[in-house]
């Protein structure tokens, strides 16, 4: 099969080990840099073309798909789409899992446990906002922070108002969650291919941190999945539309609640926590699925 990787950077962990799971499984692997593909639109033979040359002869591509790039990234990703090729997610999952408060709708929609989360315009009814969600301490979120960035734990109720209205005044959006105190500062990354949660970790946050981002100074290790957790990531994924992801999950006292879905998970802190051949169980997916005309939008919203 002919492979390409939508990714920025060729020299990162998880474009790497992709790049060498295919050839490993006698794959011709290309990384393309998403920013510098350029396209012709058209109804009768849309095209990609990449520093001077037409892109072509592709089974199937694998995004890589940065959150800055998003929308760019994501049209280079319909275009792959409207030429037939097979992409392991699509780009309208990609969009989709990026919205925060979409995805947790969605999420909400489908009976998935979450965090009790709310959502305003107006600082006019902070107060009430923050008794929706049970009160502090919360957790403030910007709608468009990764990796932990714009995340903020409130410790008392004038500590949330004043972030709230803080941040609404930078004319920014943010969600507020309810704390899940008895989570400890750790949650669960489910690494989801398919139908199948293939690898699981335990990210715990640095001591006095409730994030527990490993680039943050979490520490992980392998876990072992409750059914009830297994099946919640499975689903998650699923709703979203997307065939890989990396689901987060905090255990509390009324079981696994899901706080992101992400549509392209790193593979380094999962693949050495698990010691588990992450990247070969991709390409494995890719080769059982991967059919011209194969991707297309299997779910709405």
């Amino acid at each position: 099969m002919k492979i390409g990787i939508l990714s920025r950077n060729k020299d990162l962990y998880s474009t790497k080990r992709l790049v060498e799971a295919g050839h490993e499984r006698g794959h011709e692997v290309r990384v393309i840099d998403t920013l510098r593909c350029y396209m012709t639109i058209a109804s009768q033979r849309p095209t990609i073309h990449y520093k001077g040359e037409e892109l072509t002869g592709y089974d199937a591509i694998i995004p890589r798909i940065g959150a800055s790039v998003t929308f760019y990234g994501t049209a280079v990703v319909r275009q792959f789409e409207m030429m037939g090729v097979y992409s392991l997610n699509e780009s309208v999952a990609i969009s989709r899992s990026r919205d925060k408060l979409r995805s947790l709708q969605l999420l909400a929609r489908k009976g998935i446990g979450l965090p009790v989360t709310g959502f305003a315009h107006s600082t006019m009814y902070t107060q009430d906002l923050i008794n929706q969600v049970g009160g502090a301490p919360l957790v403030v979120k910007l709608l468009e922070g990764t990796q932990g960035i714009g995340v903020v734990l409130a410790e008392t109720q004038n500590a949330a108002e004043s972030i709230i209205e803080a941040f609404r005044g930078l004319k920014v959006q943010i969600l507020v969650q309810e704390f899940i105190k008895e989570a400890g500062g750790a949650d669960l990354r489910c690494l989801v291919v398919g139908d199948k949660v293939i690898a699981a970790m335990k990210r715990q946050g640095a001591e006095g941190e409730f994030r527990s981002n490993l680039h943050r100074g979490g520490k992980s290790s392998i876990v072992k999945l409750t059914p009830e957790e297994r099946s919640t990531a499975v689903r998650s994924a699923k709703i979203m539309g997307l065939s890989i992801a990396g689901v987060d999950i905090l255990r509390s006292n009324h079981g696994p609640v899901v706080m992101e879905v992400n549509s392209s998970p790193g593979l380094e802190g999962i693949e050495k926590s698990t010691n588990k051949d992450v990247a070969g169980g991709i390409i494995e997916y890719i080769e059982k699925q991967a059919r011209v005309g194969r991707t297309r939008t299997r779910s709405k919203g």
